[in-house]
């Protein structure tokens, strides 16, 4: 027998599933219980009480075996003797079981009566044994025993005897399709998981905080709509703030507009958030992040909740077909024909069903409650189709609170979302919380300003190489209020914040001047972007796509100085908002780090003011160079990593071009030098780290070059053109394969610096000592084996490279260079200890170093 809790068992589910059970799921399980239970107890019915008896219908012909006489009176030649004792047992033997037997006694058919007298139990038996209408059946105790089992299984339905069974199974099978999509393992997994992070959600102190302070704005709200009502109509409210004016700026193919962010007004946090429940949000929002990227995949769990809900209806259909069919076939009496003649002597029985009645009740019963449960299943195929279950809108919960941005969602995502507002709408409000980037970026918000006190900012604090206050901030999840309290601060570097806000309070920062956004897109408040405006002067943004490049930098008026880097590729170059730098009336230096194929032809609009413009191409060919021909007031030009291979032509339009940079290019010649001539204030040329293999003499032309750098590239002799150009102040040729210093670099009387080093120089000439003004002399890794006395002549000399060379000794004279210290003398050890000690105390006299250590 079974115990009610475990029929409950069969169809309870883990209790945290109950909230993906709508009511007609949770009424089917009822209705499969009840169906359980009709089941069981006409099974116990069955087994306990149900029997069939069986009576002779007509005497048939008279067996062979028996003689009746004409008196009524059958003489008996099969006698079974049993005592009184035996035949009461057998009378009372239940329908099914064996009837008691008698070994003592065998049965013998073929006794005759002269063998057989009856005694007078068997008198007394055989009037007994008379039909209903007083008839003699002829028949004894294990004989009737014997047709009622016959006609049990011969004269009844089918359905009558496995009715209990077949309910049982039907039931089963319907319990299992209600919960099969609970325990099917790829949708278990999620459908648990989902259960446990919504679970979560909805306790959480974030949902509460979030929410209580929705409410508080939008009674803060109402209160100043109501307020803004009763103001006179000349006095505009904070809804003029919306106006096209104040948009947000956007970079768009035609132009943009811009419009900073409005303040937002603090509203006094309902709820406290310890650092406990603040992580614990955090971890929150980044497991929804991951379960919805990976339920939103699929639909899995929507199709096989339709499947087996088709299922449940089609067996529904299946039951209700073949049941209804046999209601009628029940009934209490049944003729038997069970062709034992030969056995019994009778071909035809009258039987009764003693449960017929009863089966009769609970089939009807059993239909009802299939019939119930068919049409649940068709209504939950009609909502199933009804609505688009694979989508879900949050647009009720984005319009009750301040979370607009709660996304929409699909698939199965969508679907266990619509499950739960079956049970409670609430779930989902309180879901959509951390599905808000609006929400996490407050308890980020929250969490930062927990750690990131003032204490702590100004401990990060440094001085940098120009010797101002420097704070750099790396990979936060926004920038701290804390930071705008700096108000001695110079430079603030902002790295990796992908939502970094400047607020207002930013206009205390007096002192800012530079900012760094380094794969930061920051946006900024209306308050806080004309402080910027009027007072930033210098302005890094280093991007990955444009679109991390923020609007409001093309309209900062007093920018002096603007550094981008990042991809820009052809496909992109109008996009980068190059037309929008008119605005950058005082914009005087511009450096780009990128790829583009050409400068791009709206960069003249900075012309006019712009004074040195700096591209480094990382390697891509700059092609088109022509709107270069514009900026005729650019003084400092750098093309650097362009790969030019000649020097291009639109420069030496550029009358005002003071300093020009062809740095890491393939330029092999430089012919076209001669039309430099007319760049009459060109005074530093800068062609190092390229493949020249030789100066021509056209270099005398410019004569005004004061800087000339030929380094790292495959010179092999220096022309005497070089040391014409009397103005030359530096002279850069290092790691060529110059053999020889001619002797004409005596004429450059105003040189100073000189770089000779990775080179092939086996001899230093007198001449070159001419030169007093030098203050820098570079002539390490060479094969000098000698320095001459007359290096004492170098008076002004402070910086001597000697290192790498074939030298065996210095020079006592050394010590007559009155500016040069053990510091600027770049030499080996045991070199340094073959000078006297007297020279070695002169140049050791601002170090304190003692001389036995070298350098």
């Amino acid at each position: 027998m079974f115990t009610l809790a475990e029929v409950a068992s069969l169809s309870d589910i883990q209790p945290t599933y109950r909230i993906l059970k709508p009511w007609w799921d949770v009424f089917m399980d009822y209705l499969a219980v009840v169906m359980l239970m009709v089941a069981i107890f006409a099974g116990t019915m069955q087994l306990t009480k149900d029997q069939v008896v069986c009576l002779p219908v007509l005497q048939s012909t008279v067996n062979s075996k028996v003689q009746p006489d004409t008196a009524g009176k059958a003489d008996f030649t099969t006698v079974e003797t049993t005592t009184g004792q035996e035949e009461a047992s057998m009378r009372t033997v239940p329908f099914g079981s064996t009837p008691p037997v008698t070994p003592n006694i065998p049965l013998s058919r073929a006794t005759t009566s002269s063998q057989y007298q009856p005694t007078e139990s068997d008198q007394e038996l055989k009037k007994e044994q008379k039909d209903s209408s007083g008839r003699k059946t002829n028949l004894d105790f294990q004989q009737y025993v014997f047709i009622n089992q016959m006609c049990y299984h011969l004269a009844l339905p089918w359905y009558s005897k496995y009715f209990p069974y077949l309910v049982l199974i039907h039931t089963i099978i319907l319990i299992v399709s209600s919960n099969f999509w609970f325990k099917y393992p790829k949708t278990c997994s999620k459908i648990e998981h989902f259960v446990s992070i919504l679970g979560k959600c909805f306790e959480s102190p974030w949902t509460t905080k979030a929410l209580s302070e929705t409410a508080c704005e939008d009674s803060e709200n109402k209160q100043r709509l109501t307020g803004a009502q009763s103001l006179p109509k000349y006095v505009s409210t904070s809804s003029d703030e919306g106006s096209p004016s104040a948009s947000t700026p956007m970079i768009t193919k035609s132009g943009f507009k811009f419009s900073a962010d409005k303040p937002m007004i603090e509203i006094p946090s309902v709820t406290i958030l310890d650092k406990k429940d603040g992580e614990q949000a955090k971890a929150l929002f980044e497991k929804v992040r991951k379960f919805r990227a990976h339920v939103e995949d699929s639909d899995l769990i929507y199709k096989l909740y339709v499947g087996q809900t088709v299922i449940k209806t089609v067996k529904f259909i299946f039951i209700l077909c073949y049941t209804a069919n046999f209601v009628n076939t029940i009934s209490f009496e049944h003729i038997c024909n069970p062709k034992v003649e030969h056995l019994i002597g009778y071909t035809q029985f009258e039987c009764t069903h003693n449960m017929a009645y009863m089966l009769k009740k609970l089939l009807i019963s059993y239909i009802s409650l299939i019939c119930v449960y068919g049409f649940i299943c068709l209504y939950t195929l009609f909502w199933l189709f009804r609505i688009p279950l694979k989508e879900y809108s949050f647009e009720k919960v984005r319009e009750e609170s301040s979370f607009s941005d709660i996304p929409d969602v699909k698939n199965d995502f969508a679907f266990l979302l619509h499950m739960v507002d079956q049970y409670d709408q609430l779930y989902s409000k309180r879901f959509g919380v951390f599905l808000s980037e609006v929400s996490e970026n407050k308890l980020r918000g929250i969490s930062l300003n927990h750690e990131w006190t003032y204490e702590k900012l100004r401990q990060h604090v440094s001085r940098n190489a120009q010797d101002k206050q420097e704070l750099h901030l790396f990979m936060l999840s926004g920038v701290p209020d804390a930071v705008f309290d700096l108000t001695d601060l110079d430079v603030l570097k902002l790295e990796l914040i992908p939502e970094a806000k400047i607020t207002a309070k930013i206009s205390q920062m007096t002192n800012l001047q530079e900012l760094h956004l380094y794969h930061c897109p920051a946006k900024v408040e209306q308050t806080a972007f004309s402080f910027l405006r009027d007072h930033l002067r210098c302005l890094h943004v280093k991007f990955t796509d444009v679109a991390e490049i923020p609007a409001w930098v093309y309209l900062l008026k007093t920018l002096r100085e603007l550094y981008l880097i990042g991809n820009l590729n052809s496909e992109n170059n109008k996009m980068i908002g190059l037309e929008s730098l008119r605005e950058l009336r005082h914009l005087k230096i511009l450096h780009v780090k990128s790829n583009l194929t050409k400068i791009p032809p709206n960069i003249t609009d900075v012309a006019p003011h712009l004074t040195k413009l700096v591209i480094h191409n990382d390697g891509t060919k700059l092609v088109v160079l022509n709107s270069l021909k514009k900026m005729t007031n650019v003084a400092e030009l750098e093309l650097q990593n362009c790969e030019l291979e000649r020097i291009p032509h639109a420069i030496f339009s550029l009358s005002n071009l003071q300093e020009l940079d062809l740095k890491s290019n393939s330029i092999r010649t430089i012919e076209e030098i001669i039309s430099f001539q007319h760049l009459k204030r060109l005074t530093c040329l800068k062609l190092w780290h390229n493949k020249i293999v030789s100066i021509p003499s056209s270099i005398t032309h410019i004569k005004n070059l004061e800087s000339l750098y030929l380094s790292n590239n495959k010179l092999e002799t220096l022309p005497a053109a070089v040391f014409s150009l009397q103005k030359l102040r530096c002279l850069d040729v290092s790691y060529n394969s110059i053999a020889v210093i001619p002797v004409e670099i005596g004429l450059l009387q105003n040189l100073q610096h000189f770089h000779i080093t990775g080179n092939k120089v086996d001899i230093l000439p007198k001449q070159l000592f001419k030169c007093v003004k030098l203050r820098t002399l570079s002539l390490g890794q060479n094969c000098i084996t000698s320095i001459p006395d007359k290096v004492s002549q170098l008076l002004q000399l402070t910086y001597l490279e000697l290192k790498g060379n074939c030298l065996d000794r210095l020079p006592a004279t050394l010590g007559q260079c009155q500016l040069l210290r053990k510091s600027g003398l770049i030499v080996e050890d045991h070199l340094f200890d073959t000078l006297p000690s007297e020279v070695k105390e002169v140049l050791n006299q601002d170090t304190g170093i003692p001389f036995a250590n070298g350098i």
